[in-house]
């Protein structure tokens, strides 16, 4: 089971969505609500938010996924079980909150829509709230013996995996092109319909890459191992020069952006170029 969770500020229209009737949506779960519309359950929504004028973001958005097998096999009142131990995991008991299941899809999901603002007054805070949610799903999953999340991405990749072969086969062909720079890397897997999208967090710092193929889009490490972006770029590294260099870039230019390399990525890329430089050597037979 899969857990995301994000603020938002669109509150009417998010809970108009989650009891959209063309999806098939039930009502699965309601706290401290008596609404039995969209808007009746906004305005109930407002009152409370009253309390507190300075929070713009003061609706949370949640989606829990049962595995699709999980899903079939879960009742109504199974599902509301599960928005009811997620609430509680993420210590959300004293907030209104209304839980919808969709069936429109093959892959059955429930929409929790939770206010931010407490019974109390309080703003709960939402930093980390994505990882927190993927956490808390995780235990609720643990707890009522459903598919857990390594289980659910272990399916998916299992799923994907002649996309990932093809992704795989195109960066080989690319690298052995032998490109020298990151720019050009990305524009001949462009050339091949392989959209390579840099992770760049809010400190202008590379995290890493994601690979977009086919409607598809998969972090380097969940298409191969080998394709993490240290070793991406110490091999295109090693491209730009013959010297046994093993220091690491701290920035690099990228999609004509000059970018900081986060510390644990370079101390990865040194670890990749040492490798290289004893591999070169064993392979020419220098020091032996």
């Amino acid at each position: 089971m899969i857990g995301k969770g994000h603020s938002i500020s669109r509150t009417g229209a998010s809970i108009a969505y989650g009891w959209n009737q063309e999806k098939e949506a039930e009502v699965v779960l309601k706290e401290y609500l008596a609404g039995d519309t969209p808007e009746e359950i906004t305005e109930e929504f407002k009152i409370i938010q009253s309390q507190n004028q300075r929070c713009i973001n003061n609706t949370l958005s949640f989606v829990v996924s049962p595995t699709i097998e999980d899903g079939k096999n879960l009742s109504r009142k199974d599902l509301g079980e599960v928005a009811r131990r997620f609430l509680q995991e993420m210590k959300l008991t004293n907030h209104q909150a209304i839980a919808f299941v969709h069936r429109d899809k093959q892959h059955t999901h429930i929409h929790i829509y939770v206010n931010r603002i407490s019974l109390t007054g309080e703003v709960y805070k939402d930093n980390f709230i994505g990882k927190r949610s993927q956490l808390a799903a995780d235990k609720v999953a643990k707890e009522l013996g459903l598919t857990r999340v390594r289980e659910v991405q272990k399916e998916k990749l299992q799923e994907l995996n002649g996309i990932r072969q093809e992704i795989r086969k195109i960066h080989e062909k690319v690298l052995g092109s032998r490109p020298k720079s990151l720019d050009s890397y990305i524009r001949q897997m462009q050339e091949h319909k392989v959209k390579v999208i840099p992770t760049i967090n809010k400190s202008n710092e590379l995290q890493g890459f994601r690979f977009e193929y086919k409607g598809v889009n998969l972090k380097a490490s969940e298409v191969h191992r080998n394709m993490s972006g240290n070793r991406l770029i110490a091999e295109i590294s090693r491209n730009r020069s013959w010297t046994r260099s093993i220091e690491a870039p701290k920035s690099l230019q990228i999609l004509d952006k000059t970018v900081q390399l986060s510390a644990s990525l370079t101390t990865k890329i040194g670890k990749e170029l040492i490798k290289g430089v004893i591999k070169r050597a064993l392979d020419t037979g220098i020091g032996i």
